[in-house]
């Protein structure tokens, strides 16, 4: 219990329990050791008048971490040791914390604080941190409360378990007369789980359907046959596992295979005593759905099978394309229905054509936006599929029958084609928040989703909601969900959006269980959301990330802006800062997000790069030699090669007419898609190997050369010879005047470089060898790639 400020009286304050019809269990109250404060406000005051500052710790963790605020400098305290976290343990948890001498700091007005790593990452402020404070440039930190040391907790013990279904009130007895509370869960709450397998289960003759509602007063389930049955079905009535009260089920002796389904569920008593009930709710492990609504289907695992399983093509050799099924398929120069071109099939076609666009491009991943199911209102609407509603379900909108479960075959179908033509297959995937109807809410709003001191939903995702990915069935539901994508339709790994609102600990969490089901799975997260940014505090981990920093160089320096140093700084792969290995930047300009590449940077007005200048072509051809000559992982944006635009326009999430790939572009822009194609060639070759580099390199493995009154740049790769005998130089002057360049290293004057590419083209391969000069002059926008092998 949390009164609003330190309990100073002499006697003890009096309290009482009382449930809804007033019921009074029997409850022992006490203060609360102070250290009960600590992880919830970052501090606590012991005995000694010490402030305590502490952070909870992720067992078997190193790192320096240090405690930060306007009282010692901020980013001034990185360093020193008398501000370094030391790692302990509080009331039994693993914890960093570091004690200092309060005078001073529990002041009015309060003293802000923060947590920052040793590499000035700073640690997030949780939403729901009562002593969270916010500055008027919109930056989170907490605050230190003289007025709540640690003594304004006092502790509830029951002699017996509260069913948490019902509404408790605390009562506080005092010369006023009586104030009541309403009793939330805490954090044991979050951390209810079950192993137990979840939805709806064919065994042999009979169907389990199981749902863990930890809060839930009554579940039923009504099955039928046929979809438009469903609503009208009999109820059957789940009940409480006597072992795991949070878990629910029944049992149908008959196997229900193909039949379809929805829950009612009836939430927990309101401060009012009433319930909230919730109709056609979708099973969050549903294998198939119907439609945003549901039903779901039973599905026996047996039938659906395993998708095609093949080894994926190392990180450092992935050349990424990212694209929409729907994009990818309504303009195909194949023969299809109209119903195909829609979804899966017309997709898969399309990849088995000997023409298909992503593999005459020489890429060998297809990075596809989300494909589970979503919350388009018909299937005929189009939409990116950001908004999932179920995250086992293949969308329905992209099957041909959906009534039949037909996207789960398809969708396996599709992947295997991929496979076929060595093509790897990654899934966005939305686990930060749900669409609508919110299902999850339906089954347990508090345990399921991110909420503030109010109770209110938190929005960081800019989504209406936040999935509350710490609480332990969320964990597993993601988790759960990425397996049976890899086990079922054999899919390579996933880019999850907005992966910032997962938090860094989860996403560990994934990655340790997503590398047992496949070790080579590939994770890229998408690491900001509108709260922050965790790049940074990735590198320590198996993931790799989108890189923003990259994206916005190189819109601006293909137009004379930045500098020669941070171009530098980008070809070799964003390293220290972003990424501890090569393989852990993804490099990219242009995603569905946002105007395409040729809409941001053309020369014409509104943004309309649908008919690009000459100089429009030239920078996007100096921008796919800065990406691919980059070290890390190059992502294309689908028809990004042959110019693709959207006629300025910003947020197309709803406008498949302007994001249906127009083939016929790469026919006009043929030189262009000729440019990029020849780049990847060039990279997935034997000389780009010195590209796609697996261990971070020596430090002398680079050498730049850059003229002081310019932005144009050379990179000299193996310059150390590390990686054997052969070196690549590239050169690069996007501004709008030549640009001269020193060679003054007579290791790269004495040798044999043959010039294979310029801005235009790559050259024929039989093409002589040169000497460099001591002083080249590099045209205006222009870039050149010399090898010396």
């Amino acid at each position: 219990m949390e009164f609003t400020r330190d309990w100073s009286g002499d006697a003890a304050p009096v309290l009482a329990l009382q449930g809804f019809e007033n019921t009074r269990p029997h409850v022992t109250f006490a203060a609360a050791p102070r250290e009960a404060a600590a992880t919830r406000y970052g501090y606590y005051v012991d005995d000694g008048g010490r402030v305590n500052f502490v952070l909870p710790r992720a067992p078997g963790r190193s790192e320096r971490i240090y405690v930060a605020g306007d009282f010692n400098g901020w980013q001034q305290a990185v360093g020193q040791d008398n501000w370094l976290l030391e790692a302990g343990e509080l009331l039994g948890e693993p914890v960093w914390r570091r004690a200092v001498e309060g005078a001073g700091l529990l002041t009015e007005p309060w003293r802000r604080f923060k947590f920052v790593t040793a590499e000035h990452q700073w640690v997030g402020v949780p939403d729901n941190a009562p002593n969270r404070v916010t500055d008027d440039a919109g930056h989170a930190n907490r605050g230190l409360d003289p007025a709540r040391t640690g003594a304004q907790l006092h502790a509830f013990t029951t002699a017996a378990a509260l069913d948490l279904a019902e509404t408790w009130t605390v009562l506080a007895i005092g010369a006023d007369g009586v104030e009541a509370v309403a009793v939330e869960p805490g954090d044991f709450f979050f951390a209810l789980k079950t192993e137990l397998p979840l939805g709806a289960l064919v065994r042999r003759g009979a169907t389990t359907f199981r749902l863990f509602a930890p809060r839930a007063r009554r579940v039923q389930v009504r099955a039928a046959a046929m979809v438009a049955e469903v609503a009208r079905a009999t109820a059957f009535d789940l009940v409480r596992r006597a072992d795991e009260p949070a878990v629910w089920e029944v049992t149908v002796n008959q196997n229900l295979h193909g039949w379809f389904y929805s829950y009612a569920i009836e939430g927990p008593r309101d401060g009012r005593g009433v319930s909230e009930r919730h109709e056609g709710v979708l099973d969050p492990y549903a294998f198939a759905a119907v439609g945003r609504k549901g039903p779901g289907m039973v599905l026996d695992q047996a039938w659906i099978g395993r998708g095609d399983r093949r080894a994926t093509p190392r990180w450092q050799d992935l050349v990424i394309v990212e694209g929409h099924v729907r994009d990818l398929a309504a303009n195909a120069p194949i023969k299809l229905s109209p119903a195909e071109r829609m979804g899966f099939t017309g997709l898969r076609k399309w990849v088995e054509s000997p023409e298909f666009y992503v593999h005459a491009l020489g890429a060998n991943c297809l990075e596809l936006q989300p494909v589970q199911e979503f919350d388009s209102q018909t299937p005929a609407e189009y939409h990116w599929g950001y908004m999932t509603v179920n995250w086992f379900a293949p969308a329905s909108a992209y099957a041909l029958n959906a009534e039949r479960a037909s996207g789960v075959r398809e969708l396996q179908a599709l992947v295997a084609a991929c496979h076929r033509r060595g093509i790897a297959v990654l899934l966005d995937v939305v686990f930060n928040h749900v669409g609508v109807p919110p299902h999850l809410m339906a089954i347990d709003r508090r345990y399921y989703f991110e909420q503030d001191e109010a109770g209110r939903l938190t929005n960081w995702s800019g989504c209406g909601n936040d999935l509350r990915a710490s609480a332990a069935m969320a964990q597993r539901l993601i988790i759960d969900s990425c397996r049976h994508l890899i086990e079922a339709y054999g899919v390579d790994g996933f880019r999850f959006d907005l992966a910032e609102l997962l938090g860094v600990e989860v996403l560990r969490a994934i990655e340790t269980a997503l590398k047992e089901t496949k070790p080579d799975v590939v994770l890229i997260a998408e690491p900001w959301s509108f709260r922050g940014h965790i790049a940074g505090a990735l590198r320590d981990t198996g993931w790799s990330s989108w890189n923003d920093g990259f994206r916005d160089f190189v819109r601006s320096y293909v137009r004379g802006g930045g500098s020669a140093e941070r171009c530098a700084y980008f070809l070799k792969g964003s390293p220290w800062y972003w990424s501890k290995w090569p393989a852990q930047t993804v490099n990219y300009t242009e995603s569905h997000d946002d105007r395409t590449w040729i809409d941001v940077i053309t020369e014409n007005g509104d943004f309309d790069g649908s008919r690009p200048t000459d100089a429009d072509r030239v920078r996007t051809h100096l921008m796919a030699a800065c990406l691919l000559a980059a070290v890390g992982i190059p992502m294309l944006a689908a028809g990004q090669d042959f110019l693709r635009s959207k006629h300025g326009v910003n947020n197309t999430y709803q406008r498949g007419d302007l994001n249906a790939l127009d083939y016929k572009r790469a026919e006009a822009f043929a030189a262009t898609h000729a440019y990029f194609a020849n780049w990847i060639q060039f990279r997935a070759g034997r000389l780009g190997r010195l590209l796609r580099l697996y261990s971070p390199p020596t430090e002398t493995y680079f050498r730049v050369f850059a003229p002081g009154d310019s932005t144009a740049c050379a990179l000299l790769y193996n310059a150390d010879e590390s990686q054997g005998r052969e070196r690549l130089l590239f050169a690069i002057n996007p501004n709008t005047h030549a640009a001269r360049l020193v060679f003054n290293d007579e290791s790269v004057l004495n040798r044999d470089w043959r010039l294979v590419a310029d801005q235009a083209a790559f050259r024929s391969p039989d093409e002589a060898s040169e000497r460099l000069p001591h002083e080249l002059a590099l045209p205006a926008l222009s870039c050149r790639l010399w090898v010396d092998e």
